[in-house]
């Protein structure tokens, strides 16, 4: 089994890890508040859902690292899944709104959680990902350094991730920002 890095990072992760500084992007864009239900993919501690509380009916978090949900565990008020982003253990249909902010590189498989993202997305639904932009030098530099920790990190750009997508969105977006690229995609 290869060694998780986010189960080893869990105790120390909201201290070193700058707070979210994308809340008023991420409101834009995922067009909240919403009277239905949010799901945080990759959501580790809460991090991201931690301040976006009030902004949907229900907030549920969902990650791979039993140790990041924990420390979201005691943050409190969020429903807590330990599911593989390529495998959500949802009914379809089941999301308003989907984010999933700085996780998507290092997931296994990109294409199969696009898909799942589509899957428990309703229709007329939005999914807001937000990643570092590898078209930057500053971002290529932190791939490097995550190959070295011996991380799975796969980088795609902001057309890559979109193109993930297609053809089973109705629309997808890319805002480009700082060192990020947001993509949205409307089911």
């Amino acid at each position: 089994m290869p060694f998780d890095h986010f189960n080893f990072l869990a105790a120390i992760y909201d201290r070193v890890i700058h707070p979210f500084d994308g809340i008023g992007t991420m409101m834009r864009l995922a067009d909240l508040p919403a009277a239905g239900r949010l799901l945080d993919v990759g959501g580790g501690t809460g991090r991201v859902a931690d301040t976006l509380r009030g902004q949907a009916q229900e907030i549920v978090i969902a990650d791979s690292s039993l140790m990041m949900l924990g420390k979201a565990a005691n943050k409190g008020g969020f429903g807590l899944t330990a599911s593989h982003s390529e495998y959500l253990p949802f009914p379809s249909n089941s999301f308003d709104r989907i984010i999933m902010v700085d996780a998507l590189h290092h997931v296994c498989n990109q294409q199969e959680t696009a898909n799942e993202l589509m899957r428990v997305l309703i229709p007329g639904g939005r999914i807001v990902i937000q990643e570092p932009d590898i078209e930057n030098f500053t971002v290529r530099l932190i791939a490097v350094a995550e190959k070295l920790a011996l991380m799975r990190s796969h980088f795609l750009s902001g057309e890559q991730i979109a193109a993930l997508f297609y053809p089973a969105a109705s629309a997808v977006e890319r805002v480009y920002e700082d060192f990020q690229v947001w993509v949205i995609v409307r089911k």
